[in-house]
C-alpha cells in the first residue's frame, strides 16, 4: 500500500479538486495544511532534486508571496531556496503530494494522479 502524503491549502481550488479526486478514487491519504506545516526539508529536497531541471516548478508563482519576494529564484542557492520555501508555505506549488516519501506530484494533472496512485 502506498503511503501518501497531501499538502493543500484549504482556501486553494486546486487542492479542492485534488483530493476531491483522491477521495472520490478512496486513496488513503495523510493530508497537512501547507502553510501552517509546510513541509519538511527532507521533502524539499526530494522536490529540488525531482525538478532539478526547473526548480521555478517548485513555487506557486501566481501568487502573493511570491511576486513579494522579488528575486531572481534561478540565481538561489538549494539552501536559501529551501530556506524560503520552510518558512512560507504559500510560496510553494499546492498540492505537493508525496508518494512514499520517495515521489513527488506538484499540482493536480489527473492524468499524472491515475499513473501514479492507481
Amino acid at each position: 500500500m502506498k503511503r501518501i502524503i497531501f499538502y493543500s491549502y484549504p482556501k486553494c481550488s486546486t487542492c479542492r479538486k485534488a483530493s476531491k479526486w483522491l477521495d472520490q478514487n478512496n486513496i488513503d491519504y495523510q493530508l497537512i495544511d501547507i502553510v501552517r506545516d509546510p513541509p519538511s526539508k527532507k521533502f524539499l529536497e526530494l522536490a529540488l532534486i525531482q525538478f532539478s531541471l526547473d526548480t521555478k516548478k517548485i513555487f506557486n508563482t501566481r501568487g502573493k508571496s511570491y511576486k513579494s519576494i522579488d528575486i531572481d529564484i534561478l540565481d538561489l542557492t538549494k539552501k536559501r531556496i529551501i530556506e524560503l520555501l520552510s518558512n512560507d508555505g504559500k510560496l510553494i506549488k499546492r498540492p505537493f503530494l508525496i508518494i512514499n516519501e520517495s515521489k513527488l506530484i506538484l499540482g493536480f494533472d489527473e492524468s499524472e494522479y491515475i499513473a501514479n496512485l492507481k
